[in-house]
């Protein structure tokens, strides 16, 4: 696999996470967030289940894994869900392009990879992108509540850990692999308050539009988005890695706009076009045939 397939690869596991932020927000509004949850994980614990069979192979892993379902799974839904309930998913889009800045963070302090200039100008433009959404939503009444955007902060920080754990996890486990173990212990760590939501929650008032909704969240989740990011850190630095998460943000507002008719203006669209940029300057060859950095 070239390193440019890993790209790819990136970009089309964060874009799934985008979408599946965004159309979180209606399934919101008609499952509690610790039920909506616990049913995703349960749904695509079955699909998987012939991975998670057998638990052979593992050894050492299991902290790992452990960690990167804590954060990537268990919190990241939490937050995420309750955050998505109280904000717009155009904010929640914004709010999520400080991803690459905190990756890159991350990989510097803890895998000790070095930031080429380019890929610190990479974080710069995405950051400059977030700065000029934020201030042109200062006093918009779609901007969403504060708690909501704070939750939805909280997920940066989540998503962040995920990915610095699961560059590790790459050099032993198959992504297919790892998407399973990690869906089952964050199945595990949800159990206890998915139950304690199911016992009043009304089953037979869900459309069956909401159920086919859910059915896809749970999917894109748990293992399309999880399998496409993992099988693209194996051929990508960590660092490098931390600027194709700007898809993410790029996915949720698109859908916000052309799914859940949320507004987006200029600003937006300038803030996507230097978030392009700072792919491009990590993506484009440099000197020796290879991209900027480690």
């Amino acid at each position: 696999m070239s390193r440019l397939t890993g790209y790819l690869l990136l970009f089309s596991g964060m874009a799934v996470v985008g979408s599946y932020v965004a159309l979180s927000k209606p399934l919101t509004a008609v499952f509690p967030v610790f039920l909506l949850a616990w049913l995703r994980f349960a749904i695509a614990a079955l699909v998987m289940l012939p991975w998670t069979l057998s638990l052979t192979g593992i050894g050492p892993s299991w902290r790992g894994l452990f960690l990167q379902s804590f954060f990537g799974n268990f919190l990241f839904s939490i937050f995420m869900l309750t955050g998505v309930s109280l904000t717009t998913a155009s904010a929640a889009g914004v709010i999520l392009a400080t991803l690459p800045a905190a990756v890159a963070l991350l990989s510097w302090l803890f895998l000790r990879e070095r930031l080429g200039a380019r890929v610190w100008s990479a974080v710069a433009l995405a950051v400059a992108g977030v700065a000029l959404l934020t201030l042109a939503r200062t006093g918009d009444a779609h901007a969403g509540s504060v708690a909501g955007n704070l939750l939805v902060l909280g997920c940066v920080g989540c998503e962040a850990i995920y990915v610095i754990l699961g560059k590790r996890l790459t050099a032993s486990l198959s992504p297919i692999r790892i998407s399973a173990l990690i869906n089952l212990i964050g199945l595990a760590l949800m159990t206890p308050l998915g139950l304690w939501q199911a016992r009043d929650f009304d089953f037979g008032a869900v459309a069956a539009t909401d159920w086919a909704l859910l059915g896809f969240y749970s999917l894109a989740a748990s293992i399309l988005s999880t399998w496409l990011w993992l099988s693209g850190l194996r051929q990508v630095p960590a660092s490098h890695s931390g600027v194709f998460t700007i898809a993410m943000p790029m996915a949720a507002c698109v859908v916000a706009v052309g799914w859940l008719g949320e507004r987006l203006g200029a600003p937006h669209l300038i803030a996507f076009g230097l978030a392009a940029a700072g792919i491009a300057l990590i993506a484009w060859p440099g000197r020796g045939g290879k991209p900027d950095g480690p």
